[in-house]
């Protein structure tokens, strides 16, 4: 992908913890999640570029409040391609979802992403990082070792994402991974699509039990699943709160369904 400043291939941006803007290019000295949340939703949005390879309208964007700028990702409700098995119309509440669902983790999965108004409309805005690019994608997606890439294989069983390609993994320098492109998430039928199956199977370790326990318990009654019921439907919202309980009782990392193609094309 390309856009008005083409040094990366992905965007992103940060989730679930204070950060340091050293990871995300055109920001300022030191952003926490809430100032990058301000600025993206209150910033004056300006668009430098298109980033040409994304399947749907995906804008490059520098973001300015009170003197403090950042660079980001812009996706407008109008630019989205119809889907056959996802309603029009909602692909950028989906990425805003995302973000809730990383934030309540604490694993910082998806970074800051917010729901506004801008040049062509509603939509999302999602903080840009930039990634390492030494890092091999294809070595880094059979990683059997690496915790971060573990969590989100986790994560990614919550949200039923149907898209984790490669492309969508943007590693830091410091070992962080962000995860980016979650507009294919939380149907309420299995859609489960990635190419992080390797722990299929095996116990899930006691770090993702407690986490999600606590998703279990935000989901049925707390903020989380009051902030998913303004973004998803009913029914969707449901099946994710069953999604957490059936990894919960399983104790494992699922396994491909079978009535879905277990990895996106292209993989990478």
């Amino acid at each position: 992908m390309t856009a008005g400043r083409p040094r990366s291939g992905r965007s992103a941006a940060g989730g679930g913890g204070d950060v340091s803007t050293g990871d995300f290019s055109g920001s300022e000295s030191y952003l926490t999640d809430g100032d990058a949340l301000r600025l993206l939703g209150n910033g004056r949005l300006e668009v430098a570029g298109r980033l040409v390879e994304a399947s749907n309208l995906t804008l490059y964007c520098t973001v300015t409040l009170e003197g403090r700028s950042a660079a980001c990702v812009y996706k407008p409700v109008r630019g989205e391609r119809p889907l056959w098995d996802f309603p029009d119309g909602t692909l950028a509440a989906r990425e805003v979802a995302a973000y809730e669902v990383s934030a309540a983790t604490g694993w910082r999965i998806v970074p800051p992403t917010v729901y506004r108004d801008g040049p062509y409309g509603p939509g999302m805005c999602q903080l840009w990082v930039e990634p390492n690019r030494e890092v091999d994608l294809v070595a880094l997606v059979r990683s059997r070792n690496d915790p971060a890439l573990r969590r989100m294989a986790v994560y990614d069983a919550v949200v039923n994402n149907a898209d984790r390609k490669g492309g969508h993994l943007l590693p830091l320098r410091d070992g962080h991974i962000f995860g980016v492109d979650h507009g294919v998430c939380f149907a309420a039928e299995d859609k489960l699509r990635t190419v992080l199956w390797q722990w299929r199977g095996k116990p899930l370790l006691r770090e993702s039990v407690r986490v999600l326990a606590r998703l279990e318990r935000d989901l049925d009654d707390g903020p989380l699943g009051r902030r998913l019921r303004e973004l998803l439907t009913l029914r969707e919202v449901t099946a994710t709160w069953e999604r957490v309980r059936r990894l919960l009782d399983t104790g494992v990392h699922p396994g491909p369904s079978g009535d879905w193609p277990a990895v996106p094309w292209p993989a990478i």
